[in-house]
This record gives C-alpha cells, structure tokens and sequence, in this order.
C-alpha cells in the first residue's frame, strides 16, 4: 500500500512502485508528503503546510519556525522581516541603515530617517542642533548646556565663537552689556538688578562722561550749566533759577529796591537773617528774598528755601501771623480769667456794720470794688429788727446782731 498523506499528496493511492514515494502537493514533502517543504510551516489549526512568505531582503533564510516567525537580519523585523527596527529606517535591497541622531535619539522616521523625539536639549533632523536658549559644547562632544543669558537683560541666546571657550549672548536688550549681557550700559545704573536709565534732567555730557550716574546708585556724574544736586535738579552755590526756571544763573549781589530794613546782628553767630516788622510787611520780590537769605549746601545742591516760590512765601508769612493772634487772644483770655477769679474772691459777703443813733450804715471789707452787691443783706427775710432795739443779721451759715 503506497499510504499517501490525504492532506499532502495528490492521490493517497497512487505512488511509486519501486520506492513507494508519493506524488506530493506544493509546499509538502517526505515519502509519504506529510511534511512541510521548506520556506513552508504547518498551521497549528488546520495542520496544512503554509509559505513563511519571509521577505528575501530581510530575512537569513527563507524557512520559519512552526508560528511562521522568520529569521531577521540585524536592523529588520516584523513577523516577515519586511521592516526596519527601531533605531534604523530605509529597508532597500540589501538591508536597513541605522538612525543618525548624535546618540540623542533611539528612534527615526522608518521612510526618511528623520530622527524623533531628540533629547539632552538637542533639535534637528538628526539631533545635531540645541534647543532655543542652550548653546553646543565642545566638552563632552556635541552637548548642549543652558546658556548663561537672562531673557530679562537679553535674547536668551548664545553661541560660542570661534577661538574661545565660553558662550556669549547673542543679543543683549537695551540698557545692558557684557558677554552676559549681566552689567548696566553707559546711560544706565543698577536698580534691585534692573538697568534703569540714569535721570540728569538733561544736564550732562555722555561724550564728556560716559558712564552719565554712578552704575549702582545712579548719582549724577560731572552735572554741567551751574547745576549740582543728585540728580543735576539744582544750581550750584551762588547761582539761581531764572524766571522761566529752566537755566542756572549767577545770583545778584544787590538788594531790590522795595526792601526797606534787616539786621544782621546773628549773622555773623548763626548765619541767619533777622527781618523787621517793616521788611515782613512790605511786598518783596522772589529775588530779593533769595538774596537776602544765603544758600549753603554740603552737596552742591541749592537751598530748600530758594526753591520755594513766592506764593508760597507770602502763605508762611500769613501762617506766622494767624499763629501769633491766636496766641495773643489766648493771652487775653487767660489775663480777663484770672481777673474774673480774683473779683469773685473779693466779692465774698464780708460786711461790717456801723450803729450810730439815727440810721444804720454797711461798708465793705474791700471798697475798691465798685461792683460790690449788698443788697441782699437788707432783704426782710434775711434781717429782723429785735425788740431791744439790735439788728440781727442773718446768713445761711451764722447769724450776726448789733
């Protein structure tokens, strides 16, 4: 009996009569073609011999194993081998080519070979650029670190040019210098770490001085046209305003012709000047006033006083007069106070009586107070007349006859 699989041979009957080798279907083989040729697996559920159908680029060898899995070559996958592993991309003829991305990524397009997913800050098709604000370094090869640039005082970029060793910000915002961009421009000073521009009211030369203020106070440096102060705001000693308060000019020596009096007998103590009744009282002129009150300043600054405009002169001077009335009528009122207690204190009922043969006659103890009231020491229910003859005096605390 030739005993001819049902399943692998063309008739399970008919074989060959001297070696009994069976007429055997495509993809099976043995005597009796109940096995799977090569480049053929057997399906688990049907037990029928199935091609691998392995990709002849990708794989070894064209078999599989009995799951239909088949042999890769490095850099393939896949069930077939017919794609690229993670890590390379291109499947051509002959195999896959690895992933160019620095060692920055494991993973690339599978087409393109664009690298995916960059990391340690890097950028670009094949990771070879840093990100925005990270700058590549030389040590270790190709890595990318922060760049020491604050987005505040620049563009947070920077690079390292040629021949030096560390990075300088591309681009530093107005106000601010250095590599870093970390120091105040000239025209400019430290203010809790901001470069504010220096405030000179116009008053200097940036040709002349450069650096304009002091970098950390921000103290006005080499004020010009007769001013001095912090920030140039003032003149110097011996100069003044001009009416229009713009320019700084030489104080005159002279007094105005409306200013009638002053004394200096402090002047020469205190440096102070004393004004009459008659210069408070007359009208005088701003610069009168400025001339005759002396400016002196540690600073190179100008006097509170010269500053003060004339209005406000003339309302100090109208202050000072209130103040002195209301004290006056203060003093008034005190004196005609005590002037009341002590007419009260001698107005008390202390009387004295005289007996003569006709009438009846009442002095004071203080005539000198005209204002003296005795009336009510006559009154009929106060006084009574005694049959003897006396006078009985009566008050709410003694009774007094005559």
């Amino acid at each position: 009996l030739c005993n001819c699989s049902a399943v692998g041979s063309v008739s399970g009957a008919e074989c060959n009569s001297t070696t009994g080798q069976c007429l055997c279907l495509e993809g099976y083989t043995g005597l009796q073609c109940g096995s799977c040729a090569e480049g053929f697996y057997r399906e688990q559920s049907s037990q029928q011999c199935r091609p691998c159908g392995c990709s002849p680029t990708g794989s070894t060898t064209p078999s599989c194993d009995d799951s239909g899995k088949c042999q890769c070559k490095v850099g393939v996958t896949d069930l077939k081998c017919d794609r690229c592993s993670d890590g390379y991309y291109r499947f051509n003829e002959t195999t896959c080519e690895p992933c160019q991305c620095n060692n920055h990524s494991k993973t690339c397009d599978s087409l393109t070979g664009t690298c995916l997913q960059c990391q340690d800050n890097t950028e670009g098709a094949h990771c070879e650029l840093c990100q925005e604000h990270f700058y590549l370094s030389t040590q270790p090869a190709h890595a990318c670190h922060r760049c020491p640039c604050s987005t505040v005082a620049s563009t947070g970029t920077c690079r390292i040019h040629p021949g030096e060793t560390a990075p300088r910000c591309d681009e530093c915002k107005i106000g601010y210098t250095g590599p870093n961009c970390n120091r105040c421009d000239n025209g400019y000073y430290n203010s809790d770490s901001i470069c504010v521009r220096c405030n000179c009211n116009g008053n200097v030369d940036p040709a002349r001085s450069p650096r304009v203020c002091q970098p950390d106070s921000g103290q006005c440096l080499g004020c010009l046209y007769h001013t001095a102060g912090f920030h140039c705001e003032g003149c110097e000693d011996g100069y003044v305003r001009d009416p229009e308060g713009t320019n700084c000019t030489k104080r005159e020596a002279t007094l105005g012709p409306e200013t009638r009096e002053f004394t200096t007998s402090a002047l020469n103590a205190s440096k102070a000047t004393s004004f009459s009744t008659a210069v408070i009282n007359s009208t005088l002129s701003p610069t009168t006033i400025q001339t005759l009150f002396p400016m002196s300043s540690a600073d190179n600054s100008t006097s509170a006083f010269a500053d003060v405009s004339w209005t406000q002169f003339n309302i100090i001077i109208l202050t000072v007069i209130i103040i002195v009335v209301v004290l006056l009528m203060g003093f008034v009122g005190a004196v005609y106070m005590y002037r009341e207690y002590q007419n009260r204190k001698l107005n008390a009922p202390f009387w004295t009586i005289e007996l003569k043969e006709d009438n009846i006659s009442f002095s004071s103890y203080h005539d000198s107070i005209p204002n003296a009231d005795v009336s009510g020491l006559l009154e009929d229910d106060g006084n009574e007349v005694a049959p003897n003859g006396q006078l009985t005096l009566t008050t709410p605390m003694h009774n007094y006859k005559a």
